[in-house]
């Protein structure tokens, strides 16, 4: 039964669809084409049989992926330029010509094919010269040149034939004439016709000379204050971000300011020596598909996963002799310990129960609780982050004696020397102590608003460090008067613990000045603070502004403020200019350049013996007026996306707040974006690939005080030296009569430090055989964290799993009976010491080295697998295993676990479960997690096996030591976008509770999956009853606006275009066509084209959005039926039932 057009055009879409993809997998395109071909090859062709079924093909070929070829093979392109040439002046034939090429177009192969048969210069005669008249039939021209200027060949073609400058008269004249706004899709069409023929570099370079950039920043900013002109200007910021002259950093070289001379190198010449002057622009505007090294991880691809069953379930083999393992036994003391002194006690006992209970590690640690954050939340939600905190008394405990604190390990040898390593800031502090002091209550005394003198202070720490025997007197002073006023109440910190370990951490530079932040300590403030609403417009704006500096040069003052392969790294001393610094521990900042008077370009520093990785950020800055927004704009990041886009903000410390009594690390910014920028990656920065441009993270801070120092950083910080002290003050203040706590090294590391080996669980009970057997059973989690260096969320979690574990929480004395925790909780010192964000001295990945890792050049990673080989050639394989992580393009806390079915399963490859068998137990803890942790999201987590995976700690302890629940744990930079923190940024308080979670988790797996004593269960069940309760409570306070079931976001966040604010062109989307169609096939045949307000109205958001946005037909609306006559070659189709 021959099918009619009316049928294709029913007012239902999905079934419009259905029926076209029924008629095209039955022939019915190449039956279209063929009758195309009859009808138009005639003497004189019909027209009423014609114009129908130019609109038929134009909807069917739409829908046919394989259109272009069809068209080709039957030669129809020629036969509709034909068309389209013997209608010029007849413009409804003509603009049924044109929406049959614009199909035509959307294959590349056609749409060379088109350019080379004259199709460009046929649609260039429509468009120009200007006029206003037939305006429906321009816009479809440039809606074709627009679609064949998409072909690389045919951009070439155009710009040796001087259309590209035509296109930008075009466009001026169209712009000019079009006060009233009426021809906006004609306008929009011109642009995108410039934005794809700029994809080629010839192309860019004559519009530069013709001065397309200045025209186009012109004509954009007449259009900002109108949002109907939304698409006008989003398209311009395109055009100017990719048509902005392309050029390298402005560096010296691309390697790290820092070098490390590697143990057997060859050469001992620093790879600084290599000048980037082999510069060049590959040409072609990049695709951008990067992958970044992290993001791989949660790239869930069908190419990547693992088929191989065999290699999915079989165990390598040993990848050194087992007799290393011996080596490891020392490291395991608790499965040979006799415990001799549990029958008249230690001294260690005598000296916990005379310890003074105001040490800073005795406040009560208790499991956090979810109703009571919520409450806290709820109540500070809206809080300004530095506004008046009327309940917030500054320190809630007395001045603290620290003698006892002063026998901790270590703490003594480097006193007088970490005096001095204080604050650069301390002297100028102490000598302008506020007058007023005496009378002040507990609260501290408010500083005087005087100018800090920041260069003293750098000055005075250097002597203090130096070789000079009378700095470290000074120094004393200086950081004794500092610490009168440091009332000692933030739990597990001691500047005095902090400043010794600082003194004996060994760094590449050397570092001779301690940040204040690390020095004084952090507290979370009693608020949380909301996710970052993104401002609309923002991205073009900046843009905008960028593009500003290469049009008007003369307001730029490009002048470099700091830089840290200078002489010297300090900052310059020239007036109306922030002072910034970068070199201490974890600190990275490279350059800074003041490019307006509030406005400073920075430059971040690559990981150690590397060239790229540039995440991390970390640095002071100074010298700063009051009330003045100063942006800043990080010019050299590298991934492709960022949650700074997702309502992500920076941190800041603010030196003079915490000498108020507020300590705090609070998210600061605004006007916030993250965009592609023009400064080119060599080849060599970006994993051999050609012509990858950086990207720019720009936010605006507005500083509370003047004349402060403030600290800025990328996260909330947390350095090797403050774990060494955060550990010493664990060890002072356990209680050893029913903590087993023991502090080993598991190895040096390159640069010189100490990793170390923490091990935690219950004394035993007696020295009684059953009691001693029972401690030696217990299985172990080993548990590790910070392999990357730029996640320092990953720290703050693992401490307040360490701080739990060790903690009188009755939850945390029955875990340490069930479990023997081995927790190394850093295993990359070197890299955070030296402000890296992914590798070690080596400049290796060092999760990606767990397959054969070096002993000389990856020690932590070496010995932690050996450790785990020891453990499973003894019998003591570990019941869970977990790598702690920071995820910079997700929210929430998932977890990555390994299963064989599940990978095969989604790579739809047959499962044979004769043959494949696996214990699903792998899913048990993340189910956990989801019910008792606010911050987890189970439906965040994924356990596949993917090939580029195959060298990460989860999957090699997966399958070489055979542990069933190896994970990474993923924890965000950004925040939480469901369940109870839903809208809000992550804190360290929230960080630090889903460590607490991560342990309770753990013991409600031991009750559910493994088998443990009577009186265990009992214990377990009062506590975990009550914990249950509260839950519940709070969850079902909280159901009524969250809903935990739904689906996390998509790897790479929200769906955001990166490059502008818009969304994308939706050039691939023909709705708008074939709403045109059928509003030409209510027309009457031969009726004269309308010229009226229908073709110059205002463009409706249907067309804002793009060329052609969905909308669906009117109610009444009907389709005009194909004459009988044409109907000859469908003989034997059928309609797809309905």
């Amino acid at each position: 039964m021959p099918v009619d057009y009316e049928l294709l055009t029913q007012e239902d879409p999905e079934g419009t669809d259905r029926r076209i993809h029924y008629m095209v997998s039955k022939g019915g395109s190449e039956a279209l084409l063929q009758a195309l071909l009859n009808v138009a090859q005639t003497a004189q062709p019909d027209y009423s049989i014609l114009l129908p079924l130019l609109r038929l093909l134009a909807k069917v070929g739409q829908r046919d992926r394989k259109f272009g070829l069809k068209v080709q093979k039957l030669d129809a392109i020629d036969v509709t330029l034909s068309l389209a040439r013997k209608n010029l002046t007849h413009h409804l034939n003509l603009i049924h010509c044109l929406w049959v090429l614009r199909v035509y177009a959307s294959s590349v192969s056609a749409g060379t094919k088109l350019g080379i048969n004259g199709a460009m210069e046929l649609l260039f005669k429509v468009i120009t010269p200007y006029t206003k008249k037939h305006s429906r039939t321009v816009r479809a021209a440039t809606e074709v040149l627009a679609a064949l200027l998409k072909s690389k060949s045919n951009s070439r073609r155009a710009v040796n034939r001087g259309y590209l400058c035509e296109l930008l008269r075009l466009y001026q004249d169209w712009h000019c004439c079009d006060a009233s706004n009426r021809y906006i899709h004609v306008r929009r069409g011109l642009l995108l016709c410039l934005k794809h023929i700029t994809n080629i570099r010839s192309a860019r370079e004559t519009f530069l000379s013709a001065r397309g950039l200045e025209i186009l920043f012109t004509t954009a900013q007449d259009c900002l204050d109108s949002k109907l002109l939304d698409p006008i200007v989003t398209t311009v910021a395109q055009i100017l971000r990719k048509c902005y002259p392309k050029g390298p950093l402005p560096l010296a070289t691309v390697h790290s300011s820092y070098s490390f001379s590697l143990p057997g190198s060859v050469s001992s010449e620093s790879p600084r020596a290599v000048l980037e002057d082999g510069y060049e622009d590959d040409g072609e505007e990049e695709v951008e598909k990067d992958l970044d090294n992290e993001d791989l991880e949660h790239k869930e691809e069908d190419d990547d996963l693992e088929t191989d069953v065999n290699k999915l379930s079989s165990k390598p083999g040993l990848d050194r002799p087992e007799e290393e393992f011996e080596q490891y036994e020392a490291m395991c003391p608790e499965l040979s310990l006799a415990f001799q002194e549990l029958e008249t006690g230690s001294e260690d006992e005598k000296d916990f129960e005379d310890m003074p209970r105001s040490l800073p590690g005795t406040h009560p640690r208790v499991i956090p609780n979810a109703a009571f954050m919520k409450q806290q939340h709820c109540r500070h939600r809206d809080q300004s982050a530095m506004g008046p905190e009327p309940e917030e008394t500054a320190f809630k405990t007395p001045v603290q004696s620290w003698a006892k604190k002063e026998k901790c390990t270590g703490a003594p040898a480097f006193e007088n020397q970490a005096m001095g390593e204080s604050v650069r800031d301390a002297d100028t502090l102490c000598e302008r102590e506020d007058p007023c002091r005496s009378h002040a209550p507990t609260l501290h005394p408010p500083l005087k608003e005087a100018s800090w003198d920041t260069q003293t202070f750098h000055t005075h720490c250097a002597s203090c460090l130096g070789p000079s025997p009378m700095g470290g007197v000074g120094a004393s002073n200086i950081a004794t008067k500092l610490l009168e006023r440091h009332q000692g109440d933030i739990p597990f910190h001691s500047p005095h613990f902090y400043m010794a370990r600082a003194g004996s951490t060994k760094s590449i530079p050397d570092y001779r000045v301690l940040a204040f932040p690390d020095f004084w300590g952090h507290q979370p403030p009693p608020y949380c603070q909301s996710l970052l609403e993104r401002k609309y417009g923002v991205q073009r704006a900046k843009i905008f502004e960028d593009v500003s500096r290469l049009i008007q040069p003369s307001e730029v003052i490009d002048r470099v403020v700091f830089d840290l392969d200078g002489r010297s790294p300090s900052s310059t001393d020239a007036p109306d200019c922030l002072r910034f610094y970068s070199k201490f521990e974890s600190g990275n900042l490279r350059k800074a350049t003041q490019v307006r008077k509030f406005e400073y370009d920075l430059i971040l520093n690559s990981d150690v013996n590397s060239v790229q990785h540039h995440q991390w950020f970390y640095f002071e800055v100074s010298a700063m007026k009051p009330a003045v927004p100063y942006r800043f704009n990080i010019i050299n990041c590298e991934k492709v996306n960022s949650q700074f886009n997702y309502g992500m903000q920076p941190v800041m410390y603010s030196v003079k707040e915490a000498l108020q009594g507020k300590p705090h690390w609070i998210r600061v910014g605004s006007d916030i974006c993250y965009y592609k920028n023009h400064y080119r990656r060599r080849a060599a920065t970006a994993g051999g690939a050609r012509g990858k441009s950086y990207y720019t993270l720009t936010f605006t801070v507005t500083f509370p005080h003047g004349e402060d120092v403030c600290y800025l950083a990328y996260h909330y910080p947390y350095t090797y030296s403050a774990l060494m002290s955060h550990l010493d003050i664990l060890e002072e203040t356990r209680n050893p009569k029913k903590v087993y706590y023991r502090q080993q090294t598991l190895c040096q590391t390159l640069g010189g430090n100490p990793c170390p080996l923490l091990t935690i669980t219950a004394m035993p009970e007696s020295k009684s055989s059953d009691d001693l057997e029972q401690f030696r059973n217990r299985p172990y989690v080993v548990l590790m964290a910070r392999v990357h260096p730029g996640e320092s969320n990953a720290s703050w979690v693992m401490k307040g799993t360490v701080e739990f574990l060790v903690s009188g929480d009755p939850i945390a004395e029955l875990l340490r009976k069930c479990f023997i925790f081995k927790i190394i909780p850093m295993l990359n010192p070197d890299g955070v010491i030296n402000g890296n964000h992914r590798c070690s001295l080596s400049g290796d990945d060092l999760n990606r080295q767990w397959l054969a890792p070096s002993c000389q050049l990856h020690p932590t990673i070496y010995h932690t697998k050996g450790l785990l080989y020891y453990l499973c050639s003894v019998g003591r394989a570990p019941l869970v295993f977990c790598d702690y992580h920071g995820h910079s393009q997700k929210k929430n806390v998932f977890l990555y676990g390994c299963s064989i079915k599940e990978t095969l399963w989604q790579a739809d490859c047959t499962v044979n479960t004769a043959v494949v068998t696996e214990d699903v137990g792998y899913r048990t803890l993340p189910k956990i997690l989801d019910k008792v942790a606010p911050a987890f999201v189970m439906s965040s987590c994924s356990f596949l096996v993917e090939k580029s995976r195959e060298s990460t700690a989860r999957v090699v302890v997966w399958r070489e030591i055979g542990v069933l629940r190896s994970y990474t744990m993923e924890n965000t930079y950004c925040g939480c976008s469901h369940g109870l923190y839903k809208g809000l940024q992550i804190g360290t308080r929230e960080l630090e509770e889903m460590g607490a979670k991560f342990c309770l988790g753990l013991l409600i797996l031991q009750l559910k999956s493994l088998p443990c004593s009577k009186k265990l269960m009992a214990q377990a069940a009062a506590l975990l009853d009550l914990e249950e309760e509260i839950a519940d409570h709070w969850a079902q306070r909280s159901s009524s606006t969250n809903n935990l079931e739904i689906d996390d976001e998509p790897p790479c966040g929200e769906d955001v275009d990166y490059n502008t604010d818009s969304c994308s062109d939706q050039e691939g989307d023909f709705s708008e066509l074939d709403e045109e169609i059928r509003e030409i096939s209510l027309r009457a045949e031969g009726e004269v084209e309308e010229e009226g307000a229908s073709e110059g109205q205002t463009c409706g958001s249907s067309v804002l959005g793009g060329f052609y946005i969905s909308s669906h037909q009117t109610a009444n609306s009907k389709a005009l039926p194909l004459p009988s006559a044409s109907l000859g070659v469908f003989a034997g189709f059928e309609s797809s039932p309905v």
